[in-house]
């Protein structure tokens, strides 16, 4: 949304969260991010205000859907007339409302400036994160673990692989009473097949185990609550003993604050995946794709990212007795993941086949990986 406020050349407000998804967290931008330095930071590219001034509070709006992964031309010959009639346009949506490739440089700088500089969280998320990181360090060096097993993730995507009927019930009754979670019968063989569910804790243990990691080494658990508790994270546990959380680190008056708020919850974690030593995440969401591409932006940290389709296939022959934990499970995960561990490659374009709109959604995103806009380059890189 600046690098559209800037094609447009029009003032930004700054922006309302939602606060009407799974968790109602009612956290302002205010509350998450520093408002201040960010106005301030991008004020040679973007005029930013905090509100409406009140001589347009009362104008009518122009109310926009704008068309998602949208070109420079879309709103310079589209959404631009719109100023003919209207002082006021309100974007109904934002997410993804750029495309990630064909835009100019300078466009494409802003947005790294954007998300990378100027999209600082608050001081007091920044000072207990900062804590937390030197508290994990405190370890040794560790890993951060993205843990994305929380009630919201499985039900809105029907994987409940590993969880009792019980379970299985409650988190089917969730997505069905969710009237914006658009599909409701899902089929769980073929979400796990083809790797669109998060890999569960144990599963996340044999995979660490699997690409080189001792059992003393120190993990940092990003995420909210665990769906089942110390039921599903006892065999992680087992493995890696020394299994951290921002829960376990900082004491209930530091939390205090921030608790009850989601996002902000989320930012501590944000900040300690960020300076950890290796990132690993157990599904690509939105979280673990602005970590990744962060971390990218800052030299390329060790990121290692599953390939969930290929170790559900070996899980299940595990599982099946056809496999054993050891060197030989090792070695083929080592093999399968060599290239998955946030060396520098060039953004992922278009799927090969897809046409239109699918064309442009297939894309790797702008902030997942901002290379080669917005990273110096010496020498050719790794595909």
């Amino acid at each position: 949304m600046v690098a559209i406020a800037r094609i447009m050349n029009a003032t930004l407000i700054i922006p309302e969260l939602d606060k009407s998804s799974f968790w109602l967290d009612s956290s302002n931008f205010a509350d998450v991010f520093d408002e201040e330095y960010f106005i301030h930071s991008l004020a040679n590219d973007v005029k930013i205000v905090k509100k409406l001034p009140e001589e347009l509070s009362r104008v009518t709006k122009a109310v926009k859907y704008f068309i998602s992964w949208s070109l420079l031309e879309y709103y310079q010959d589209k959404i631009s007339k719109l100023w003919d009639d209207f002082k006021v346009i309100k974007a109904a949506k934002s997410d993804s409302r750029l495309a990630n490739n064909n835009l100019p440089l300078d466009v494409q700088k802003l947005r790294c400036r954007a998300f990378f500089e100027a999209l600082r969280f608050s001081p007091c998320i920044q000072a207990l994160g900062k804590s937390l990181v030197e508290r994990m360090r405190s370890y040794g060096s560790f890993i951060a673990l993205h843990l994305r097993y929380e009630k919201d993730m499985l039900a809105f995507s029907g994987c409940t692989y590993g969880l009792n009927v019980s379970e299985a019930n409650e988190l089917t009754s969730i997505r069905e009473k969710t009237a914006y979670w658009k599909v409701k019968a899902i089929d769980l063989l073929q979400q796990r097949v083809k790797g669109y569910c998060p890999l569960t804790p144990k599963e996340v243990g044999i995979f660490i185990s699997s690409v080189g990691y001792p059992s003393n080494t120190p993990i940092y658990v990003a995420s909210g609550n665990i769906y089942g508790g110390n039921s599903h994270m006892a065999d992680l546990e087992s493995r890696f003993p020394i299994l951290m959380s921002k829960e376990k680190l900082a004491s209930a008056a530091e939390l205090k604050p921030f608790r009850l708020y989601a996002a902000q919850m989320a930012a501590l974690d944000y900040i300690v995946s960020v300076e950890s030593d290796v990132f690993i995440p157990s599904y690509s969401g939105n979280m673990a794709s602005a970590v990744g591409g962060h971390r990218r932006y800052l030299g390329h940290r060790k990121t290692i990212t599953p390939n969930r389709k290929a170790l559900v296939h070996l899980f299940r022959k595990l599982d099946q007795g056809l496999l054993k934990q050891g060197k030989k499970l090792s070695k083929i995960i080592l093999e399968i993941h060599k290239k998955r561990q946030g060396s520098p490659r060039k953004r992922r374009g278009p799927m090969p086949g897809t046409r239109g709109m699918d064309r442009f959604r297939s894309e790797e995103a702008f902030y997942k990986n901002p290379l080669p806009d917005c990273l110096c380059q010496s020498g050719s890189t790794t595909m």
